[in-house]
């Protein structure tokens, strides 16, 4: 089977910020989660490089549009790595073969009838490089996203028959109630159709940096339509001499923040439909983190710097804390203080704190060898269906919810200690069998709350699974019981050392 996942492709008219790198992590999340299951894995991210945006921003700082996409394209790959994402591509919209596949692709959808010229005027936002209905300004003639006053623009170009799918598109929706999620969003897209959809600028005439029109080589496309197709696109070069659409297309799941959902579960579906082409199989759509009351956003200036915060918490702390902060697909606040707080109380206090007084009570009380004797039924019988509830929650893409569902598990091997207390009973030479099953019980616990956990936090998990003797964290691995008692216990550094100074903002 395959599985193919994609973040949106990021915008280089600035540098990466939380924001950015909390889409990767979630897509990243799912694609470690899929090849712990014998998913053949296909992820995707990358930058989106056109557009008015980029040409403005490089104006400002007096260097070419290629030069400014350039310099930050690197800082979205360095990004990745720091963030231990495991995407296997990274396209950028200017690449060659990119930019020979849209316009291929849009060819197809001009060829097909969907393309007309005409005229267009409306309010638009440079930073969104999207034009503005009267209904969605804010405080006058303000974009409700970047909050700066727009002007009403006018300019020849061509037309996407957009209106031509509204049936087409409102019998998606009612035939897949779930391409769309969550809930909320497939409302908000699906009420956004039934408004009545009108036909959009595919095009722009005044502007060079871009993909040039093939049929009017003086325009070039818009860029929103440009950077949709990457999806696409990258399938076609990914691997060269290779054309992976045969096996990935369509993408499994699409994930994006909600301010691009108008672009990616109407636009989209659209243009697909119009190239003759599968639409995806789901767009996920997640809320906004936030700074006060507004998303975190580089143009409003309050972001976290997540580099910074890597640097003092370390990269898993990073994507746990993301995760299990912000209920994924709704919007939710994150502050240095948060950071600290989950730190101490959960990753050290309750992770990390298990890990060590299970390992140090096995090298105390049994030889530093997993015991092999038999767990209490009532303790197997809790974790009898974990892996199956944990994979059902992230085909939903609910990864707040699957790491709800392995932390309730953390915590009850940590209230099973405290009820049970090897520590007194060894004390007793009578009760040396039932310290093994302790033991035994709380080990074969930990390794399978660190196998689920693997995907969430890599470089802890497997630290964890090693000291235990364990190499597998395949999701069959995930069965309490699967693996019996003899494994000797390593050493292992504390997980979450504790932070001095939390200064992450």
């Amino acid at each position: 089977m395959s599985y193919y996942v994609t973040t949106p492709i990021y915008y280089v008219n600035a540098e990466p910020h939380l924001g950015h790198a909390y889409t990767t992590i979630a897509a990243d999340v799912l694609a470690r989660h899929m090849r712990q299951r014998g998913e053949d894995v296909f992820f995707l991210t990358g930058t989106d490089e056109h557009g008015e945006p980029v040409a403005q921003a490089a104006e400002r700082q007096g260097v070419e549009p290629r030069d400014l996409a350039d310099r930050n394209a690197q800082r979205f790959r360095d990004l990745t790595t720091t963030l231990d994402a495991t995407n296997d591509f990274f396209i950028r919209t200017s690449d060659s073969q990119h930019e020979a596949a849209v316009q291929r692709v849009l060819q197809q959808v001009y060829d097909n009838g969907f393309v007309y010229p005409g005229t267009y005027e409306g309010w638009y936002c440079p930073r969104c490089a999207d034009f503005k209905t009267d209904a969605e300004l804010v405080d006058g003639n303000k974009c409700p996203i970047h909050l700066i006053e727009l002007e009403r623009e006018k300019e020849d170009n061509y037309f996407f028959k957009l209106s031509a799918f509204q049936d087409k598109l409102e019998q998606l929706y009612a035939e897949r109630p779930d391409f769309v999620g969550p809930q909320v969003r497939y409302n908000e897209a699906l009420s956004f159709i039934k408004g009545g959809l009108n036909d959009v600028s595919l095009t722009r005439a005044r502007l060079r940096w871009g993909v040039t029109v093939p049929w009017d080589e003086s325009q070039v496309f818009y860029v929103w339509f440009d950077a949709l197709l990457n999806y696409y696109t990258a399938l076609t070069y990914a691997r060269e001499g290779q054309d992976l659409t045969g096996e990935f297309w369509p993408a499994d799941v699409h994930l994006i923040g909600k301010d691009i959902l108008k672009f990616h579960t109407v636009y989209w579906p659209a243009l697909l439909m119009a190239a003759g082409m599968e639409v995806p199989k789901r767009v996920y759509v997640h809320g906004y983190l936030l700074m006060g009351e507004h998303k975190m956003s580089k143009s409003l200036g309050n972001v976290i710097d997540p580099f910074q915060v890597i640097d003092l918490y370390g990269v898993d702390t990073l994507r746990y804390y993301l995760l299990r902060e912000v209920n994924f697909g709704h919007d939710g606040s994150v502050s240095p203080e948060g950071f600290e707080k989950r730190y101490d109380s959960e990753l050290a206090n309750e992770y990390g704190n298990l890990v060590s007084r299970t390992a140090n009570m096995i090298r105390r009380y049994c030889g530093g060898t997993v015991p092999e004797a038999p767990a209490d039924d009532s303790l197997a019988s809790e974790f009898a269906n974990v892996a199956e509830r944990v994979c059902e929650q992230i085909d939903a893409v609910d990864l707040t919810g699957a790491l709800e569902t392995i932390w309730k598990h953390v915590r009850r091997l940590n209230q099973y200690l405290q009820d049970e207390q090897p520590w007194k009973l060894a004390k007793d030479d009578s009760q040396g069998e039932r310290v093994e099953s302790i033991l035994y019980g709380v080990a074969e616990g930990l390794r399978v709350v660190s196998v689920l956990l693997h995907p969430f936090m890599p470089e802890k998990t497997t630290a964890v699974l090693e000291a235990f003797g364990q190499s597998s964290a395949d999701i069959a691995a995930a069965r309490f019981g699967a693996v019996g008692g003899g494994a000797e216990v390593g050493e292992l550094q504390p997980l979450f050392p504790r932070i001095e100074s939390a200064t992450a903002a």
